[in-house]
């Protein structure tokens, strides 16, 4: 078990370069960040900052070429694909600017998905799922199909799947892009009574004011360096 006391996010001199066609682009700069447990935070920056690139690689999804990453208390260099997918089966919940629902299951059976494949027991999945839907605020529509929800309630079920799984951290990629103003800020205050109500560790990749209003802590990224680091 990881030590409460320790950094749930633990980045160090991490650099990720692409080729583009005659050229190497560097996506991060020799980056540090730490992350402690419970925190509510913004990588805010435009288009290319870098934002994206970063949480990629702190949810193992994308390799760095250089520097070190520790997440609740695991060092994701070397780690082969398998256990960085049990990593994020476990301990890692994800928010996507697409949802990434599947349509063909309910809202219900959308937020339970991860749960069966840790492989809990069905009263326990049950459970769960009923919590963290009230917890959207989307009790009674559980039964409903992707393409029966708005996009701000589809995007709450994508909250609710990430939560039902109960991860050391919550990693979300722009959440707001694709909802209007009112939804976007109702769906950022739902998250941070999540954080305040559970302790939840929130990182957010965004470009959206609402997001940045609402954090904790803002981190500002320019061509993949971190250039200022604001705590609230």
């Amino acid at each position: 078990m990881s030590d409460p006391r320790a950094p749930i996010v633990q980045v160090t001199g991490v650099e990720r370069r692409y080729p583009e066609g005659d050229s190497i682009v560097h996506a991060l700069r020799g980056v540090d960040l730490t992350i402690h447990p419970g925190e509510f935070t913004a990588l805010m920056g435009p288009s290319g900052s870098g934002k994206t690139t970063l949480l990629n690689l702190i949810g193992g999804l994308d390799r760095a070429d250089a520097g070190t990453i520790i997440v609740d208390g695991h060092t994701l260099t070397g780690m082969d694909e398998a256990a960085l997918a049990a990593l994020r089966l476990r301990r890692i919940g994800f928010v996507f600017q697409a949802y990434n629902l599947i349509p063909v299951l309910s809202a219900a059976e959308n937020a339970e998905f991860v749960l069966l494949l840790q492989g809990v027991p069905p009263a326990e999945r049950r459970r769960r799922v009923d919590e963290t839907l009230a917890a959207v605020g989307l009790t009674g529509l559980g039964g409903r199909r992707p393409a029966q929800l708005s996009g701000g309630q589809q995007q709450r079920v994508a909250v609710a799947r990430a939560m039902a799984a109960a991860p050391a951290l919550v990693l979300a990629d722009e959440p707001t892009a694709n909802l209007d103003s009112r939804t976007g800020a109702d769906l950022v205050d739902t998250l941070r009574s999540l954080n305040d109500t559970h302790g939840m560790t929130f990182v957010f990749a965004t470009h959206d004011p609402k997001v940045m209003e609402r954090a904790r802590r803002i981190v500002r990224m320019e061509d993949g360096r971190i250039v200022s680091d604001e705590r609230r």
